[in-house]
């Protein structure tokens, strides 16, 4: 029997999946560029201020490794009881110390208390709750949209939404971010209201869809990925570590808020609701590089690109000469004009 995503290594269940999103405007190459159709890079290169995003500091988390940070970015607008949980989390400290527990080839990496029984695991803190509900999809009002222009196999729509690749449904009034390489979603166990945000995973493998609608989904990976998909690939059942020396150790997992300001990363994120992105997708739908012997003229959610880059440096204001200041007559001095007694 295939092994269900979600599951605990100690229970038999479910475990987990993710990633991205990004939305998009249908729009042909000879409508977005006149002329030749520039490359992407050529894309980037021709980019304007407006073309990027900071991401907000309270949904951004950095997991910090010996071998470096990663940074993902938080999806309240999906999940909003399961992010608001793992802000508390993260501001407990609860993280901190512990370990990725899982690498499973192809699907996914996991961390979380490793501990087996109830009693032996660590107390969530402040303000964190123990249960709260499955948020797998959720109503399409209010939430920006952008399409892409090809079908799906497992959505009516595809799309982005605030920079993440999601599905959507509009006749059962439901959307969802979808599980593409750098996803992160809640583990859980067989019951759909399981999860609460203390077991996170990132998608390291092929896109697994299957999981859409099946697992909260709580955000994407912006940075850092080459520090989560070379870890070693666990020998035990769903990939989990044998034991505890396997395992990645985690200094600490903290929101971007409140680190220092000088410890924090710059980035960047490319807005996907901009004409900008609607070429970059273009290009990427139909590569005209001279290498290319045939355009395909379809792209995949789980393809399309989601660019980063770090803030470019401010202008440095030029200096106003200043201006050359009126001599004062020496001590002394008689003032001009004046006449002696």
């Amino acid at each position: 029997m295939a092994p269900k995503p979600g599951a605990r290594r100690w229970r038999p269940a479910l475990l987990v999946a993710l990633l991205a999103v990004l939305p998009l405007a249908q729009v042909a190459a000879e409508d977005a560029v006149p002329g030749k159709p520039r490359s992407m890079q050529e894309i980037l290169d021709a980019s304007q201020p407006t073309d990027w995003r900071t991401p907000d500091n309270k949904n951004l988390l950095y997991l910090d490794l010996d071998s470096g940070r990663v940074l993902i970015e938080l999806a309240p607008a999906f999940a909003p009881a399961h992010v608001a949980n793992i802000r508390a989390l993260a501001k407990n400290g609860y993280w901190n110390g512990m370990s990725i527990n899982r690498s499973q080839d192809n699907f996914v990496v996991q961390w979380g208390d490793p501990a087996q029984e109830e009693k032996d695991r660590k107390p969530l803190g402040r303000g964190a709750k123990a249960k709260l509900p499955a948020e797998f999809a959720r109503k399409t009002k209010g939430l920006p949209f952008d399409k892409l222009p090809d079908v799906d196999g497992w959505a009516p729509e595809v799309g982005f939404s605030s920079g993440f690749p999601a599905g959507r449904d509009p006749g059962a009034d439901a959307a969802w971010m979808a599980h593409c390489y750098g996803t992160v979603g809640a583990g859980r166990d067989m019951a759909a209201d399981s999860s609460n945000g203390t077991e996170l995973y990132v998608v390291i493998g092929q896109s697994p869809r299957q999981l859409d609608r099946n697992i909260t989904v709580v955000g994407r990976v912006l940075q850092g990925m080459e520090l989560l998909s070379v870890l070693p690939r666990g020998t035990g059942p769903l990939g989990f570590y044998e034991q505890p020396s396997q395992r990645t150790p985690i200094k600490s997992i903290r929101l971007a808020s409140e680190v220092p300001k000088k410890e924090r990363v710059g980035i960047e994120v490319l807005r996907t609701d901009t004409p900008l992105f609607a070429e970059l997708v273009e290009a990427r739908r139909n590569r005209r590089d001279e290498w290319y012997k045939h355009m395909a003229g379809h792209i995949d959610l789980c393809n399309v690109p989601l660019p980063t880059r770090a803030p470019p440096p401010k202008p440095v204001a030029e200096k106003a000469k200043p201006k050359p200041r009126a001599k004062k007559p020496r001590s002394g001095a008689k003032a001009a004009g004046a006449t002696k007694s």
